[in-house]
């Protein structure tokens, strides 16, 4: 038994986790267990990966086919994104999504049907997989694609572990010419002038704006937009031609330790938010930065979830539909800004339509989605509790990745299809939502 806990440090449990390399020795050790659940590299952020007994798939770490011509990968579930990447970008390939951090693997990415700041351009992780491998309740791998076992195949994506172990999943990879992003940043003094900055800037490929979500009147809302495109070759700066398809550093700045709890409080935040805001001082800036710090500027800071403290930390994400979303956003960020419950970090994106080729308990649909991270204590969790039915007036959802604290009477109103799954595989978050 060992304390298992994932990036949010909140929930913590006594669990057994179990670690094997190679696919047939796994059944074996899972087949008597009543109830497993499989784990990537534990960057969920809440208790979808916890479970008395859990399986890790990190030793599933080989990259096992590669196809130049096509773009095609071939990979054991628990390659990470990073590894990933250091393999694919020399040969001019990239992700054809990836979230805000490369430490992820390629199982929780599917178990979680991944969207990232070009979601309403290129959609999901779901609309890239070509097919994978499932390990079933069983003991039969089973190959699932849209030809083959296309329901299972569909319930895997986005299904949060719950339908079997994944082994391997073959990717269709984006041609890129350098490792280089043309970025053009914004600022918008408002939540009105965000929203319509999205919308003319919409045919960018990827685009995310911070919010300062304690600014209040008429600065709700105040935010600065990031629109990105893979640089090629003849638009590179001079300095950059002599490696141009360079990969990302494997140096961090280490967080050695857990902050105190009152670290993060609302003068800090908010002084954070004033020095982000006013560190860019045009109005726009143009210029060409390496794809780490553009997709993962978290993943300098390693271990950077200790800054919230032994309690841990949730990130609360919904998504509300275009229609009446600005007006959603304006209450909800109306109301943190009134509760003093700043976040540190919190994220604005868009959402293209919904792809059918992902599980009901899937999170991405059409509309804005917005990602806040707050400090685990007793007004943060009242806070959320008040959030949940704005959520669900507006016609939102929570992503269950992020979750910790959900109800089953939210889930229930937001995630209305019913979702079936094996027995055998259940997490606390199952559990908790009754899935």
């Amino acid at each position: 038994m060992a304390i298992i806990y994932n990036w949010g440090v909140y929930p913590k449990i006594d669990a057994d986790l179990i670690t094997e390399k190679i696919f047939n020795e796994i059944w074996p050790l899972i087949k008597n267990q009543s109830e497993v659940i499989p784990r990537g590299n534990g960057r969920c952020y809440g208790d979808s990966a916890l479970q008395k007994t859990i399986l890790s798939c990190l030793k599933l770490n080989k990259i096992l086919h590669f196809d130049a011509e096509d773009g095609i990968v071939k990979c054991e579930s628990g390659v990470l994104l990073s590894e990933l990447l250091k393999f694919i970008v020399p040969k001019g390939f990239f992700l054809p999504v990836t979230p805000g951090t490369k430490f992820i693997t390629i199982g929780g990415a599917i178990a979680s049907n991944i969207h990232g700041k070009n979601h309403h351009k290129e959609g999901a992780i779901s609309l890239h997989i070509e097919s994978l491998e499932l390990l079933t309740e069983t003991g039969t791998i089973l190959i699932c694609s849209k030809e083959s076992n296309k329901e299972l195949f569909v319930h895997t994506i986005g299904g949060m572990g719950l339908t079997g172990i994944i082994l391997t999943a073959t990717l269709r990879l984006k041609r890129i010419e350098s490792s280089y992003i043309r970025q053009k940043s914004i600022k918008a003094k408002n939540l009105d002038e965000i929203v319509d900055l999205f919308d003319k800037y919409n045919n960018y490929t990827y685009s995310v704006a911070w919010i300062d979500c304690l600014s209040g009147g008429s600065s709700l809302g105040r935010s600065v937009l990031m629109l990105g495109e893979h640089a090629a070759t003849n638009e590179l700066p001079a300095k950059f031609l002599g490696n141009p398809l360079k990969t990302h550093s494997d140096k961090q700045i280490n967080v050695p330790f857990m902050f105190p709890s009152f670290a993060l409080n609302k003068l800090t935040v908010s002084a954070f938010n004033f020095l982000f805001y006013n560190k860019q001082l045009k109005k726009e800036i143009n210029n060409t930065i390496h794809y780490e710090p553009f997709f993962y500027p978290l993943d300098a800071l390693n271990n950077w979830n200790r800054i919230y403290g032994k309690n841990g930390f949730t990130q609360y994400q919904f998504v509300l539909p275009f229609e009446k979303g600005k007006e959603g956003l304006t209450k909800i960020l109306t109301k943190i800004a009134h509760s003093g419950c700043g976040s540190f970090l919190a994220v604005l994106k868009t959402f293209g339509h919904a792809d059918d080729l992902s599980a009901p308990i899937s999170f991405p649909k059409q509309g804005y989605t917005l990602a806040l991270d707050f400090k685990i204590n007793k007004k943060v969790l009242s806070l959320l509790d008040s959030l949940d039915p704005m959520v669900i007036d507006y016609g939102g959802r929570l992503y269950l990745t992020k979750d910790s604290r959900m109800s089953k009477k939210t889930f229930k109103e937001t995630y209305p299809i019913p979702f079936k799954h094996p027995e055998k595989f259940n997490s606390l978050q199952s559990k908790r939502l009754e899935i």
